[in-house]
């Protein structure tokens, strides 16, 4: 895989939440043209970029921390640059016997998440 496109609608606002979560799990901006798109990137990895839209159909968008300690990160940053809880960090044996993350709602309403221990 090359990259993955996601609509919002404030791509300011975009940059400003990613940046925030993104930064205690390494991934770095890669690009920015306000009105037109935001793109991220962690190296090793797929290009994630955010475009403009009217149209905002949400997702859910699930990123691989290396300990608790980033996700309690990740979920912090996110509350405190406006993001909305949607799972404080801790064990979900649900989704599998290893499984921790953390979950907010971005500004546009997906769903994020860092996660130690996935199912990937």
């Amino acid at each position: 895989m090359d990259h993955i496109s996601v609509p919002v609608r404030d791509t300011a606002k975009t940059r400003d939440f990613y940046e925030a979560i993104f930064e205690p799990l390494g991934w770095k901006r890669s690009g920015f043209r306000a009105g037109v798109y935001v793109g991220f990137k962690e190296p090793g990895s797929p290009a994630l970029y955010f475009h403009m839209s009217d149209t905002v159909s949400v997702t859910h968008l699930a990123f691989k921390a290396f300990d608790a300690e980033q996700v309690a990160a990740f979920y912090s940053a996110g509350l405190a640059v406006g993001g909305r809880d949607n799972g404080a960090p801790g064990p979900r044996p649900d989704y599998g016997k290893d499984y921790y993350a953390g979950f907010v709602f971005d500004p546009d309403g997906h769903n994020v998440e860092a996660v130690v221990g996935g199912v990937g």
